[in-house]
């Protein structure tokens, strides 16, 4: 894979850590805005990267670049994967997918069209307990009950309320709890679960962005809450119950580190199949084999799966009446 990373911010930071681990991966560019060009030129030098690029169309034009990795804020996904993709470019997007799923859908169709490969970039899906979490789903029985709750404090709260509306906050830019952690929750419940038949979200609401909320999903015979909350924090904890025993998830559905399987005679393991300490080694290590591989039918799967994600968001975003973008 030659990949050209788009933005530079905290994920892309994060990211570049991390990427060093999967030679097959090589970094051919950095793309940002002229503002951002002195902290690509030193990610650039530290990490390796081929070169520095201030026009997004120059990468696109570049034979030197065959996938890009879209890491910008939400409202921005769709039109940049859009341009790559018309240009023959392979595709991987940060999640939010995009802020609304006809989007995904427009995205999806043009892949095909335009024979590249598109996923996005949620870690749980690819994570090794996440996979062996939906083996042991036939340890507890029938599920009755699923909570998720990632709570997690933002320091970007305090200037919200003090009027500065950073990205994280910002309806135009797809902020707020749900787009930002609480997709994690969606993305792992439907993962195991599937297409819920009903959805609908309680948020708190200010400024028009949802700073929190609780996100009901109904699946007829079991129900589930997801709760996001960037004014507030808890525990962050994802408890999955069956009719003979649970599964109790310590931490965030992003990183799925600590998992206990306990049975009905209160007997409990401990799941821990993690294979790097790095949360985004595996679903990039995924992506460099579809890429070379040319694996639409793998591609096919995750984008089914962003589908029915991107599905829950509409219907959750709406009933709460919030408007992105």
């Amino acid at each position: 894979m030659k990949l050209a990373i788009i933005g530079s911010g905290m994920i892309v930071n994060d990211f570049l850590t991390m990427i060093g681990d999967i030679p097959k991966i090589q970094l051919e560019a950095i793309v940002g805005t002229e503002r951002s060009s002195d902290k690509m030129r030193l990610l650039k030098d530290k990490h390796g990267i081929n070169q520095v690029l201030t026009n997004y169309e120059d990468c696109l034009k570049s034979d030197d670049v065959d996938t890009v990795y879209i890491a910008l804020p939400n409202h921005l996904h769709f039109s940049f994967a859009k341009k790559a993709i018309l240009s023959k470019k392979n595709v991987i997007c940060e999640k939010p997918f995009t802020l609304k799923s006809s989007e995904m859908k427009e995205l999806r169709e043009l892949a095909f069209t335009n024979k590249v490969l598109l996923l996005e970039a949620i870690t749980n899906q690819y994570l090794a307990n996440y996979k062996k979490i939906k083996e042991s789903l036939k340890d507890i029985g029938a599920i009755k009950i699923v909570e998720c709750n990632y709570s997690q404090y933002s320091s970007r709260y305090d200037a919200f309320k003090k009027g500065e509306v950073l990205p994280a906050f910002n309806p135009k830019m797809g902020g707020g709890a749900l787009m930002d952690i609480n997709i994690y929750n969606i993305h792992f419940v439907t993962g195991l679960l599937g297409k819920p038949k009903k959805v609908a979200y309680l948020a708190n609401i200010e400024k028009g962005i949802d700073t929190s909320g609780i996100l009901s999903l109904d699946y007829g015979d079991k129900k589930v809450v997801c709760i996001g909350a960037k004014d507030s924090t808890a525990p962050i904890r994802t408890i999955i119950q069956g009719d003979k025993g649970a599964i109790i998830i310590e931490g965030p559905t992003s990183t799925i580190d600590k998992v206990t399987v306990i049975d009905s005679q209160n007997k409990s393991k401990t799941i821990d199949s993690k294979v790097h300490v790095h949360r985004m080694y595996e679903e990039f290590t995924e992506f460099e084999r579809i890429i070379s591989e040319a694996d639409f039918e793998t591609m096919t799967k995750h984008l089914d799966h962003s589908e029915i994600v991107m599905g829950v968001v509409d219907k959750g975003l709406e009933s709460a009446g919030i408007t992105l973008g």
